[in-house]
């Protein structure tokens, strides 16, 4: 298994505009980052470069020291998995039809599933809880179901990382709190490096180890959710007043909006 992804020095530009500046981090196995900023700071760029959709015009991302453009495109799809921000699926295809297409990384074309393969669909069907949903079609889900799908299509690659964009921007709160907690319990109970872009702070306050929060493409701070969840720099990045407090029952940072006229 990996032990650490590092992002070193990335810059990256669409023609002359810089769209990432300078971006560096590192995310060890077991812990998961959160992505955090704006709309337009960059961050599902970074994401893409990342999982090489992009190249870099300058910098490095290393898994275990070794730069992953070195890697063909069948070892990366093995190492890495990544949920993105939506998926259409449009066809009727069953809920096993979408978790085996997981497994695609290991099969030359045309080539059947082992006995093997099943069980690992099947191992990544139960860890995200839609094993009893097996063979109901795709377009049945709720918006939750359907979530947890893609994750378990994600788990079924066997990745050593995982890449998530907003995995939960179309959910209910309560489907929201049932992906965290599932993303939460795979990173530690796998071993995952997990990165996650997501807008809601007090999610990503609850559930990241690490937050990076970014600006017009640069790092404003990162570090622990304490370290990076502060009043002022909330207030310059957001452009709005914000209280943060310790949550009453978990001690985590909570971010409080305060409205104009109201404090």
């Amino acid at each position: 298994m990996a032990s650490e992804l590092v992002v070193e020095k990335v810059n990256f530009s669409y023609g002359r505009r810089p769209i990432i500046e300078d971006v560096s981090f590192k995310v060890k196995a077991g812990e998961m980052l959160g992505i955090i900023g704006p709309n337009g700071s960059g961050k599902t760029t970074l994401l893409k470069i990342i999982t090489r959709l992009l190249v870099p015009d300058q910098g490095r991302i290393l898994i275990d020291g070794i730069d992953i453009a070195t890697w063909p495109p069948r070892t990366l799809a093995r190492t890495m998995a990544v949920v993105p921000q939506e998926t259409q699926i449009s066809f009727e295809f069953s809920v096993r039809d979408i978790v085996e297409m997981g497994r695609s990384p290991y099969l030359r074309r045309f080539q059947a599933m082992s006995k093997q393969d099943r069980e690992i669909v099947a191992a990544a069907m139960e860890a995200t809880n839609v094993l009893s949903l097996a063979e109901r079609s795709m377009t049945e889900l709720s918006g939750g179901e359907r979530q947890r799908v893609i994750v378990a299509r994600a788990l079924a690659q066997e990745p050593q990382v995982l890449l998530l964009d907003e995995p939960t921007a179309s959910l209910d709160i309560n489907h929201e709190v049932e992906i965290f907690q599932l993303l939460r319990r795979l990173t530690n109970r796998e071993g995952l490096i997990t990165i996650v872009v997501l807008h809601d702070l007090d999610l990503a306050a609850g559930y990241c180890d690490q937050l990076l929060l970014l600006a017009q493409g640069k790092v404003i701070a990162g570090g622990s959710p304490e370290e990076v969840l502060q009043d002022e720099i909330l207030a310059r990045v957001y452009g709005i007043d914000v209280v943060v407090y310790p949550n009453p029952l978990t001690g985590k940072p909570q971010v409080q909006v305060l409205v104009p006229g109201h404090h």
